[in-house]
C-alpha cells in the first residue's frame, strides 16, 4: 500500500491494504508470501497460477487460486479507466437510495464506502469501476486457462470458478455484503472438465463448503473419515454436488440457512426465503418463483413476514412498512 492511498473514487483506503498469509492465532505475519494493494492485482495471482501449471506439467496438481478481485478497495486496473461509461449502465432493478430499516449493519466500513442517500450518479459510477475490476479478473481467468490448453493438460483437468460471495451495489439501498438478499447470496459456480456434462445448467442449492466433497467426488478420492475430538465420526458437513451434475437427483440441499452475526437469520428453499432480524424482530418473506407477485403468507413459515419486490413494498397484517 502507497501513503495516504485512495480508492478509484478518490477516496481513503481505510481497510484490506493488503493480502498476507497469517498463523491461525494471527500473531505471525507473513507479508512477504501475500500481495500488495494494486490495480493489477489479479495479474499477479495469473501469473503465479501460469508458473506452478508450467512447472507441473505432467505431473498431477490442485492449485487453489484465490482472487482478491473485486473485493474492496476497489482500484481501477492499468488500461481499464474507461472500459465502461456509467451513464449507460444500467441501475439494478431494486435500486433504492436508502435500505427502509436498519438491517444490522448500517454503519459499517462496507456500507460507508458508498454515500446515503445512494444517488443513482453514485451507484453507476461505483458499478463502472466494479464491472472494470470484474473484467479484468475475467481477462487473468482466461490467461489461466490458456495455460492449461498451452500444457496439454486442459481436458484431463477439473475447472471450478466459483465466489464466497456477491455485492449489493445499490440493490435494496445497500453497497456491501453484510445481507442475505439474493444478490449477495447467489454466487457463479462453474465446473468443467472431465466427468462433467457440458453445456448443461442446474439449479440446486448448495454451500461454499460442499466444494471439497465434490472435488473428492470427481476425482475419485474418499473423503476422510477420521475421529474427531469428541470420539466421533467426523467426516464434513458439505455434500458432493455431482449426483445433481449427473441427473441422478435434482437437489444437494432441500434448504439452505444463513445468517449475519446477531443482526440476521436466513432459511432459502427451492421457492420461499424467510430471512429474520432479531434485534429489531423483523421479517421479511420473498416468493423466489413468482417475486413479482402480491406477497403471501407461507404456511411453512408460520410467521408473519414484510414482503419487500423491486422498488416497491407492502406488509402482510402485524407488520409496518418501512
Amino acid at each position: 500500500m502507497k501513503p495516504n492511498q485512495v480508492d478509484a473514487h478518490g477516496r481513503p483506503v481505510t481497510g484490506y491494504t493488503g493480502w498476507i498469509f497469517q498463523s491461525n492465532d494471527g500473531k505471525e505475519k507473513y507479508p512477504e508470501r501475500g500481495v500488495g494493494l494494486t490495480g493489477d492485482i489479479s495479474e499477479k495471482f495469473a501469473d503465479a497460477s501460469i508458473e506452478l501449471i508450467e512447472q507441473l506439467r505432467e505431473k498431477p496438481f490442485f492449485i487453489h487460486v484465490n482472487f482478491t478481485a473485486p473485493h474492496d478497495p476497489l482500484l481501477i486496473p492499468p488500461g481499464f479507466k474507461n472500459a465502461y461509461d456509467p451513464a449507460t449502465i444500467p441501475l439494478p432493478m431494486n435500486y433504492r437510495p436508502s435500505h427502509p430499516f436498519d438491517h444490522g449493519n448500517q454503519n459499517s466500513r462496507d456500507e460507508s464506502l458508498l454515500p446515503l442517500p445512494r444517488t443513482e450518479k453514485d451507484v453507476r459510477e461505483d458499478l463502472a469501476v466494479y464491472y472494470a475490476v470484474i473484467s479484468h479478473l475475467d481477462q487473468q481467468v482466461g490467461r489461466i486457462l490458456m495455460a492449461l490448453d498451452d500444457s496439454g493438460e486442459r481436458d484431463n483437468t477439473i475447472v471450478i470458478f466459483t465466489s464466497d460471495h456477491g455485492l449489493a451495489m445499490g440493490s435494496h439501498g445497500l453497497r456491501g455484503k453484510q445481507n442475505m438478499y439474493e444478490h449477495t447470496i447467489n454466487v457463479p459456480m462453474l465446473i468443467s472438465g472431465p466427468g462433467v456434462p457440458k453445456n448443461q445448467r442446474f439449479e440446486a442449492q448448495m454451500y461454499l463448503r460442499d466444494m471439497y466433497a465434490t472435488v473428492c467426488d470427481l476425482v475419485g478420492i474418499p473423503v476422510p473419515d477420521v475421529p474427531n475430538t469428541a470420539g466421533t465420526r467426523a467426516s464434513i458437513d458439505g455434500r458432493s454436488v455431482v449426483p445433481v451434475l449427473r441427473g441422478d437427483q435434482d437437489q444437494v440441499h432441500k434448504y439452505v440457512f444463513g445468517y449475519f452475526r446477531d443482526f440476521q437469520r436466513m432459511i432459502r428453499g427451492e421457492r420461499w426465503k424467510l430471512i429474520h432480524y432479531p434485534q429489531i424482530d423483523r421479517y421479511q418473506l420473498f416468493d423466489l418463483v413468482k417475486e413479482q407477485e402480491p406477497p403471501r403468507h407461507s404456511p411453512q413459515a408460520g410467521l408473519l413476514a414484510t414482503c419487500r419486490y423491486g422498488r416497491g413494498s407492502r406488509a402482510l397484517p402485524g407488520q409496518k412498512n418501512g
